[in-house]
This record gives structure tokens, sequence and C-alpha cells, in this order.
């Protein structure tokens, strides 16, 4: 029972993060969306910065178990890479969307705090490096730069969508994307181009 009174906690304070920002997360609100009694929160988190904390924690423990290597398709070319890339981003922009708000909140927020963030970072090098490992193994050159592009347009493509546009279509730019990065690798000339399918 107080795990799941914790749980709560913590998912109420992800959809404050991701709908009204960081100065929206207070112990009282937290407890009004998750309708917990008054104090419920604060009895787990008895201060700010240990409220954000726990949120900092939970987000990056459900990104690893949402996007665990081991859970994916195995990705091997070019079309596959592509396609894995639009349904990590289309994830993120949609049924994980508050959770990628408030992300972001965090990142902003936690700027002069690196203690606190790390999780969060750690996180984030951790899904770079896995990245970096895919963009190798489909033959694409220069892994860690071409793997740092992917991740930068992705981001940048997700904030739009979150933000500005949100039917936003994102495949034809991460597949013009990930086509350009491989055009240096050997034999990628006579590799087979498949169509962006409409969306």
């Amino acid at each position: 029972m107080a795990a799941a009174t914790r749980q709560r906690a913590l998912e109420a304070a992800v959809e404050l993060l991701g709908a009204h920002g960081v100065r929206a997360l207070t112990h009282a609100r937290v407890d009004e969306l998750a309708q917990l009694p008054p104090g419920s929160t604060s009895n787990w988190f008895r201060t700010r910065r240990a409220l954000l904390a726990g949120v900092v924690d939970w987000i990056a423990e459900r990104e690893r178990v949402d996007f665990d290597p081991a859970s994916l398709p195995v990705i091997t070319g070019i079309d596959e890479l592509v396609d894995g890339l639009c349904a990590m981003t289309d994830l993120q922009s949609g049924p994980f969307a508050a959770r990628t708000r408030a992300r972001y909140a965090l990142f902003l927020e936690l700027a002069d705090d690196p203690e606190l963030a790390l999780p969060l970072r750690h996180q984030r090098h951790e899904f770079e490096r896995w990245t970096e490992q895919l963009v190798a193994a489909v033959g694409i050159p220069d892994p860690v730069p071409a793997t740092r592009a992917v991740m930068a347009l992705a981001d940048g493509l997700l904030l739009h969508r979150l933000t500005v546009d949100p039917g936003l279509d994102l495949r034809p730019a991460i597949d013009r994307t990930v086509r350009a990065l491989a055009a240096g690798a050997p034999g990628a000339a006579a590799a087979p181009h498949r169509a962006a399918e409409p969306r």
C-alpha cells in the first residue's frame, strides 16, 4: 500500500512537471492530482529537493524499462534503424509525452545541480551508447558524431512536435538524415532505398 502511494505521487509529479513546468511542482499539488490525503507526498519526500530527486530517479528508471535494448527488435539495416528511431520519437511525443516534457524541464532546472541531475544524465549517456552501437552495426561511418547528429535531430523534432506542431511528421527528416549519414559507407550507393511511407 505504501509503495503504491509513493508510485502514485511520483506519477502525478511527472504529470505536473510535463503539463505546467517545474514551478508547479509542490507537495500539495501532487497530493491533489494523485488524489492522496494531504501530507502524503511529504511523508515520502520531506523537501522539494527530495521530491525532485525522486522524480529524476523515477523517470530514469522508467526509461530504462521502456527502452531496454533486450526487449526491442533487432536492427540490422538502414530501413530498420529509421523505423526504430521513428517509433522511439513517436512514443516519446505520444504515450510518454508528459514524461518527455518533464525530462526536458528537469534538465533545464537542474543545470546548476549536476548531482541531482546525475540519474537523468547517466540514462541519457546509456541511450547514446546504445544508439551508437546501432549506428555502427548498420555500417554508418564515424558512429560517434553520427549518433550525436541523429540524437540532436530527434531532440529538435520532439521539442517542435511537443511545443509547436503536434501533427509534425517526423519520418521524412529522420529518414533523410540517416541516409545522408550512411552515404559514405562502403557499398551504400548499391543499398536499396525504401521510400518513406505516407503518414
